[in-house]
C-alpha cells in the first residue's frame, strides 16, 4: 500500500502566514505529497518537500506557475492519479467567478475537473485530485473517484478549517479520507 498527502489550496503568504504547525505531523508517514495548486510561494513547495517527495500544478492564484504544469498524471500501485487544480484557465477561472455570484454550482467546476484529462486520458484514470473550490468533495462517478481535501488557507465557505487528505493506494482500491489540522 502507498499513503499519499493530499494537499490543496495553501495560499501561503497570501492568506496564511506559513503553512500550519500540525501539517507536518499529519503527512508524518506519507509516501508521496499531492499538491493540488493555489501555492502561491515556492517555499510552500521546499517545506513540502522535507516531509516526503512532492508532485504539485499550478492554481489560479499561482500567477508565475513555479513552472508547473496545470495537469498531472501519476501511477501509484498500478492505479492513475490524475492532479490538476480545477480552475480550467484564466476564461473559464473568471466565467466561474461570475458565475458564482449566483450562487455556488459545483457541477461547473467538477465537469471542469474531468475534461482536464481529455477523453483518451480520462477513459484511463482512476482518481482525479483538485483542489480550488475549497470545498470537500469525496465522490465515484463513472468508476472514477473525484477528491478534494478542501484547503489549508483560511476559507470562506463550508469547511471547519485546514484540513488535507490521504489517499490510501493499492493495486485493487483507492481510499480517501479527510484529516483536519
Amino acid at each position: 500500500m502507498t499513503t499519499l498527502g493530499i494537499v490543496a489550496d495553501t495560499h501561503v503568504p497570501q492568506r496564511l502566514a506559513q503553512l500550519p504547525d500540525r501539517l507536518a505531523d499529519a503527512l508524518c508517514g506519507v509516501d508521496l505529497i499531492l499538491h493540488a495548486g493555489d501555492i502561491t510561494s515556492r517555499q510552500v513547495l521546499i517545506d513540502l518537500e522535507k516531509i516526503a517527495p512532492v508532485q504539485a500544478v499550478a492554481g489560479n492564484a499561482d500567477l508565475l506557475g513555479h513552472g508547473l504544469p496545470l495537469t498531472r498524471v501519476i501511477e501509484i500501485e498500478g492505479r492513475r492519479i490524475g492532479l490538476v487544480h480545477g480552475h480550467g484557465g484564466w476564461a473559464k477561472y473568471l466565467a466561474g467567478k461570475m458565475r458564482d455570484r449566483l450562487g455556488y454550482r459545483e457541477e461547473y467546476y467538477l465537469k471542469i475537473v474531468a475534461a482536464s484529462f481529455g477523453r483518451v486520458d480520462a477513459a484511463r484514470i482512476d482518481a482525479i485530485v483538485f483542489g480550488h473550490t475549497h470545498r470537500v468533495f469525496i465522490e465515484v462517478r463513472s468508476g472514477v473517484l473525484l477528491f478534494n481535501p478542501g484547503p489549508i488557507a483560511p476559507d470562506y465557505y463550508n469547511t471547519p478549517g485546514p484540513q488535507i487528505g490521504l489517499l490510501h493506494v493499492t493495486p485493487s482500491a483507492i481510499e480517501p479520507a479527510i484529516v483536519a489540522l
